[in-house]
């Protein structure tokens, strides 16, 4: 679900339970989840949401800040970056020899856009299958906010960052992706969907919300 405040919108997940009051959650990745009781509205819900907006807007802005932050890297031979969630020396990856710092990260993002075409191409059929969806494209691009999306024209991006992550967590985005071509917000229906496909799904967001400043080059 999402709101617009102060000219900027506001996307959230609800999750239903069995409790007694609504409380609004926001973890390191800027993830809002709103947890409610059964059977409350959507109408409470947005209110809710609403009533918390300026505290909201103000900490997500904060962890965004708190993202920014630069990361050093050592572009040299013994330099250590990561691939399907693994470290390995730069010179495990790329060619390095005669190569300046510049050439090093741009062979190096070429290295990353390529091996994430790859997985994605190879993994997509397998849950397309199972979900029964077909994208209109695919394509792998530069995004510092976002892992993946999905336009209302059945279009899917995913981050060429993803290729450091686990192949288990690259399968959640796209999982995650592919439910929007059957559900475009994050209602119930949406995350039952996802994790009928992979119930351990919050695993996988977890992982993404606490190494996803180190998956940067």
């Amino acid at each position: 679900m999402k709101i617009e405040m102060d000219n900027t919108i506001i996307e959230f997940h609800v999750q239903y339970g069995i409790r007694k009051k609504i409380s609004i959650h926001i973890d390191t990745a800027g993830i809002i989840m709103v947890k409610v009781p059964n059977e409350t509205s959507e109408e409470t819900i947005i209110r809710a949401v609403e009533h918390h907006g300026k505290w909201i807007l103000e900490k997500t802005h904060q962890l965004a800040e708190a993202r920014k932050a630069p990361k050093t890297r050592e572009y040299q031979d013994q330099g250590k970056f990561l691939h399907l969630g693994k470290e390995y020396f730069l010179h495990e990856l790329i060619e390095t020899e005669e190569l300046n710092e510049e050439e090093l990260k741009k062979n190096l993002k070429k290295f990353y856009i390529s091996s994430c075409k790859k997985i994605i191409g190879e993994r997509i059929s397998r849950y397309q299958d199972q979900l029964r969806v077909k994208p209109k494209t695919i394509e792998v691009v530069e995004s510092k906010t976002k892992w993946g999306s999905c336009s209302s024209n059945k279009n899917l991006t995913f981050n060429y960052r993803l290729a450091m992550a686990p192949i288990e967590v690259i399968d959640y985005v796209i999982i995650h992706e592919l439910c929007h071509l059957l559900h475009m917000n994050h209602d119930r229906s949406f995350w039952r969907r996802v994790g009928s496909i992979m119930p351990d799904y919050k695993e996988k967001e977890a992982y993404l919300a606490r190494h996803g400043q180190s998956m940067t080059l």
